[in-house]
């Protein structure tokens, strides 16, 4: 029997479509990390002890709930505002207790900014773009409807936002409800985000036998779907995209597609402003123990309160 540390090395060392099989067969592994659970992250950050949290139930649209957790201080100054976050796992994996959805929620929320951290179906098997999508538009719906009860504050406060793949969900998100002229959340937060089918190159041309390109395809469900902008918003028109801060990591290969949509958004007319995080590399905000993970929090709740 391995433990968590060789499982989850084994999952980054097999090829894309074997990694799949296992968590589709197996489950994701346990973090081995001891002093990533909520306790250990009060001891290590004590501002975060007076953060509450409880259990949401969403109905999702497939007939599934989608799994949430809203996050409130109540000792905390309000910034009127509101974020319903979403974590990312290269769409295959990640969960709600993982520091880049658990630390950041409880750390966005101690600084006064209630947070609905959201879940969302991975595609392994027959599941594919636009279920993820979906589920967290539903989840933002939901958010917005019940804004009063959840949060606080005005359903037009509410804003949306996240990491890796949970930007490219969100972002994706906002695509649909613009195209559908439906209201957009009053703000945008994307962290490390995959919002080009080849995001190293910040292009719509993928090689498909990269491992980038399979988790690419992989997520669109097809080669058609790689071309929409829906899958990959920065494919399409985001003029009705509302404000938005884009963080990219200085080390981070997939850098380039981040950088590219803050300047799409820039020439659109988008009020937009990128961050890059010195010293940083993807997933940084997934460890919390990373000097550079608390500046990009704090530059996060910062821009929300602004």
């Amino acid at each position: 029997m391995t433990d968590g540390t060789t499982e989850a090395a084994d999952l980054r060392r097999l090829p894309i479509a074997e990694a799949i099989r296992r968590l589709a067969e197996h489950g994701e592994p346990a973090d081995p990390r001891p002093d990533i659970d909520t306790a250990a992250l009060r001891r290590r950050f004590p501002h975060l002890a007076g953060v509450e949290t409880s259990d949401v139930r969403i109905d999702g649209p497939y007939g599934r709930p989608v799994p949430a957790r809203l996050y409130r201080d109540a000792a905390a100054a309000t910034t009127g505002r509101a974020l319903v976050w979403v974590h990312g796992g290269a769409f295959i994996g990640g969960y709600l207790d993982m520091p880049e959805a658990n630390w950041v929620s409880l750390e966005i929320a101690s600084r006064g900014t209630p947070v609905l951290s959201v879940d969302y179906v991975k595609c392994l098997g027959e599941t594919h773009f636009p279920e993820p999508t979906d589920e967290v538009r539903a989840a933002f719906a939901h958010a917005v409807a019940h804004a009063a009860e959840l949060f606080g504050i005005d359903p037009g406060a509410v804003l949306l936002g996240g990491a890796s793949a949970g930007g490219n969900l969100t972002a994706g998100a906002v695509a649909q409800l613009q195209d559908a002229g439906e209201p957009v959340p009053a703000g945008l937060v994307l962290v490390y985000p995959v919002v080009h089918p080849n995001a190293p190159e910040a292009s719509s041309s993928v090689d498909l036998a990269s491992p980038h390109g399979q988790l690419s395809l992989n997520f669109a469900g097809s080669q058609e779907a790689l071309a929409d902008p829906h899958a990959f918003a920065a494919l399409g028109r985001v003029d009705g995209f509302p404000r938005t801060l884009v963080v990219v990591c200085e080390k981070d290969a997939l850098r380039p597609s981040g950088e590219a949509f803050a300047r799409q958004l820039a020439e659109a007319g988008v009020d937009v402003q990128l961050r890059v995080e010195p010293g940083a590399d993807h997933g940084h905000i997934n460890e919390p123990a990373d000097p550079t993970a608390s500046p990009t929090v704090e530059a996060i709740a910062e821009w929300i309160g602004a």
